[in-house]
């Protein structure tokens, strides 16, 4: 049984609550309905505002959806999730730019913090991090636009880099299909760990 906020502890409104999360399933089939290059900026424009560390924003994002590009990537994916990525309207590449300092002048306030960053060992390490917190946002970017995720680790991100991110610096995180579901889109939904065996308050 799914459980429901008392009202008023959200603010956010309980179709909007559904529309996110408890109705929210990652789709295994794909409708022909396609996704607009006016969807995916309307994601970005929205999931562009959620917080990354020093507003770092590493996430660089690959969209192949024409059939030639989908033939190079579709082989390089886990076998399981090939049928998946071939039905798919679009597929996401979702990658970490390591090189993401070189955009601090424009987007934080401290000057120093793109020579500060170009030396900093753990430069490689916060653009993932980061970038993994971006794909949060993106999938939730992608349920409230209406269409399905699914979010895929299960692909081999050297040959993706070397076949879609081109120089250095970019680490492919995930690969992330999204539509709107086709028939019988889903398996049967699995449980959710409770409250009491997640949260500890001290």
């Amino acid at each position: 049984m799914t459980a429901i906020a008392p009202e008023g502890v959200l603010a956010l409104a309980e179709d909007a609550q559904d529309l996110l999360f408890r109705e929210a399933r990652t789709a295994n089939t794909f409708s022909g309905e396609p996704v607009t290059d006016e969807q995916l900026r309307a994601i970005y424009e929205l999931v562009k505002w959620a917080p990354t560390a020093m507003n770092a924003q590493p996430l660089r994002i690959v969209a192949v959806r024409g059939a030639a590009a989908k033939e190079r990537l579709v082989p390089l994916m886990a076998e399981g999730n090939r049928p998946k990525t071939t039905a798919a309207p679009v597929a996401l590449i979702a990658a970490a730019d390591e090189d993401f300092h070189e955009h601090m002048p424009s987007i934080w306030h401290r000057p120093e913090a793109r020579e500060n960053l170009a030396a900093n060992p753990g430069r490689a390490g916060m653009a993932r991090f980061n970038a993994t917190i971006q794909l949060g946002y993106l999938i939730l970017g992608i349920r409230a636009a209406g269409l399905a995720a699914g979010p895929m680790a299960g692909f081999d991100a050297a040959a993706v880099e070397r076949e879609f991110l081109g120089g250095e610096g970019l680490r492919a995180i995930a690969i992330v299909n999204a539509g709107k579901p086709g028939p019988d889109a889903w398996f049967d939904r699995n449980r959710r760990l409770d409250f009491e065996q997640v949260v500890t308050t001290l």
